[in-house]
């Protein structure tokens, strides 16, 4: 993943919606940082689930949910740095 570049945009994170029973992560960034990015599929829309790891546990967060071709894009410029 890319470094956050000075002129970003910033994602609105949402607290997580138990909209359906079955979540696929499609793609996800390296489980050795302390915050994990994973592309989830579910219901036909797809979002992202940001995880924060810390010494008082995990906090978990979504972005809102959009049609694929959307949000490959925004998943993109996410890995660039462009949005976060």
């Amino acid at each position: 993943m890319a470094p956050l570049q000075k002129k970003h945009e910033k994602i609105n994170w949402l607290v997580p919606a138990q909209r359906s029973d079955r979540v696929r992560v499609r793609r996800h960034t390296c489980e050795c940082k302390a915050t994990i990015y994973e592309l989830c599929h579910s219901g036909g829309l797809v979002f992202i689930r940001r995880t924060v790891r810390g010494p008082d546990g995990s906090r978990v967060h979504e972005s809102e949910r959009l049609v694929t071709a959307r949000m490959e894009i925004l998943w993109l410029r996410l890995l660039i740095g462009e949005v976060r």
